[in-house]
């Protein structure tokens, strides 16, 4: 029997979140606003300032459709 072994990097706070590759971050923008996305790395979530919306990372993968975009508030 094979064993799978987690390899997901861990600090004492828990797992660590993923990174979003740079290169996805500069092509990506808000569906609505066409304006730039801010990355936050703690919370899995791409920002768009323009329309107060943060779409969520699932599993590395940008969910970038609008009615799965948590609002904002500033």
């Amino acid at each position: 029997m094979i064993e799978k072994r987690d390899t997901t990097p861990t600090s004492a706070d828990g797992p660590e979140p993923s990174s979003i590759d740079p290169r996805l971050l500069e092509i990506l923008v808000c569906p609505l606003s066409k304006t730039t996305l801010e990355y936050d790395r703690a919370r899995q979530e791409l920002i768009s300032r323009a329309m107060h919306l943060a779409y969520p990372i699932r599993d590395g993968i940008p969910i970038m459709v609008p009615d799965e975009a948590r609002v904002i508030e500033d």
